[in-house]
């Protein structure tokens, strides 16, 4: 099987410098989304490379875990990648890749929030993750809605 890759631009109206500055402390998100319950450190330190965090979400209205592992922080680029080790994920997929980047937008007040998900299939029938795209879509948009609640 070969990596296969989607994404989605989702158009924010929060600063990127903000909607970055909440991803990286994950332990907050929790309060901006109805989608993440919560973010446990289990290893390293939260907005560092290495570092293995817990996500608990709700996806699809189920109670969810993911254990994912910081692969990347630029702070420079505003970009951020976590490997999914653990959770339901892993039972179609033999590794999940998530990248979010977040660039001012060229013309106007805003950000673009850059969704990319690499991923390996263990077979031709599992279907290709639209859902969890839609989910980083829904979520995006909630932590925009959250940034802004707070100005």
């Amino acid at each position: 099987m070969v990596d296969e890759v989607i994404e989605v631009d989702v158009e924010i109206k929060s600063p990127a410098d903000k909607f970055f500055m909440l991803i990286r402390q994950s332990q907050h998100v929790s309060k901006a989304t109805q989608y993440i319950e919560g973010c446990d450190l289990l290893e390293g330190e939260l907005d560092k490379v290495g570092s293995i965090v817990l996500w608990k979400l709700v996806f699809d209205g189920e109670p969810r875990m993911s254990k994912d592992r910081i692969e990347t922080m630029d702070l420079e680029k505003k970009v951020i990648q976590w490997r999914v080790l653990e959770g339901p994920l892993k039972r179609e997929y033999k590794s999940f890749l998530k990248t979010m980047k977040v660039n001012p937008k060229q013309e106007g007040p805003g950000s673009v929030v850059k969704w990319n998900v690499k991923y390996v299939r263990i077979d031709e029938n599992v279907p290709h993750p639209e859902g969890i795209l839609q989910f980083l879509l829904e979520v995006t948009k909630e932590f925009d809605r959250y940034l802004l609640s707070e100005e």
